[in-house]
């Protein structure tokens, strides 16, 4: 599978992330229990990668899987970030629309060279650093032209809290990126073991999150098991298999590219949808204006109706003599 197929695909699933959680509320609130969704995406996550190791270990070449404590005991680190930024997601989305929480997205591009510089220790040119950035400006004034009046409007007025919410929901995206590649590429051990252990410790550390949830809420709505699937319909169930899958597919181009593929791959996925949408919606206005309407909607066929016949009646004037 090549990286420009699998990022092509996290492009989309990406993009709808904002799109599906808003469609979840009910009048601008969430019905269900919003820190349950990154629980089910994480058990998500470790089913599909435990089944893949358990058929990777059924084959004639066992996986290398390394079990020293050593390396297993930094698995839990990108979790937790992870963990905070998912949470930081869906409280975001409380304050800031779909179109103003994708813009401040492309923060992510500059903070991930940052934190790719310093984590890494990955030298980038002063050409470099001007790409990235230039990228940057460039994926946000394409999303700023092509949202809506409304839309646009509505990305300078919101609350201070929903932009300080999504520049910090950008830098821990970028920060659990780049070390979630540093695990990955630590050894050559099996990336389905890689998530196993990564995906373990995201769904231990979602768990502890809801448990901590009962206690301070006094159990008053029981304990989380008993409302864990509470207040879910078919969108929240597409918010967390989309949460899951592209978990997974971060994984894999963490694995086999880095970073900076993956930002640039989904950058330019973003524009190419963009712009075949474009080019899909100016033929097909061109085909409406010119076509006759006959051949665009069956119109039923005026009748011209006869106006009502006047009856006349002739009135008798008598005179008195």
């Amino acid at each position: 599978m090549q990286w420009y197929v699998v990022a092509s695909v996290l492009t989309v699933l990406t993009s709808s992330q904002g799109i599906l959680t808003t469609l979840s509320q009910t009048n601008g609130r969430y019905r269900y229990d919003y820190a349950t969704v990154p629980f089910l995406a994480e058990a998500f996550k470790l089913l599909v990668s435990s089944v893949f190791l358990w058929k990777e270990c059924q084959s004639s070449t066992p996986p290398k899987m390394t079990t020293e404590w050593k390396s297993i005991r930094l698995y839990p680190i990108p979790s937790i970030i992870y963990l905070i930024h998912n949470n930081v997601q869906f409280a975001t989305l409380m304050y800031v629309d779909t179109s103003t929480y994708q813009i401040m997205g492309n923060l992510k591009i500059v903070t991930t060279g940052i934190l790719f510089r310093l984590f890494l220790r990955r030298k980038l040119s002063n050409l470099q650093w001007m790409a990235i950035v230039l990228l940057a400006v460039g994926t946000t004034t394409s999303q700023v032209k092509g949202c809506g009046e409304a839309s646009c409007d509505s990305l300078f007025s919101s609350p201070i809290q929903g932009y300080m919410l999504g520049i910090l929901s950008a830098c821990l995206s970028a920060l659990a990126g780049v070390y979630t590649e540093y695990l990955m590429k630590k050894n050559n051990d099996s990336l389905c073991w890689q998530n196993v252990q990564l995906y373990t410790f995201g769904a231990i550390f979602n768990m502890a999150r809801l448990v901590l949830d009962d206690f301070r809420g006094g159990f008053e709505k029981g304990p989380w098991w008993q409302r864990l699937f509470n207040g879910y319909s078919t969108t929240t169930w597409m918010v967390v298999l989309n949460l899951g899958s592209t978990g997974l597919l971060v994984s894999w181009l963490m694995k086999y590219a880095d970073n900076i593929v993956k930002v640039y791959s989904t950058s330019m996925a973003m524009l190419l949808t963009m712009l075949f949408l474009g080019i899909i919606i100016c033929m097909m206005s061109l085909h409406m204006y010119f076509a006759p309407p006959s051949k665009l909607v069956d119109m039923p066929l005026t009748v011209k109706t006869a106006p009502e016949s006047v009856i006349e009646v002739s009135v008798d004037r008598r005179t008195d003599s």
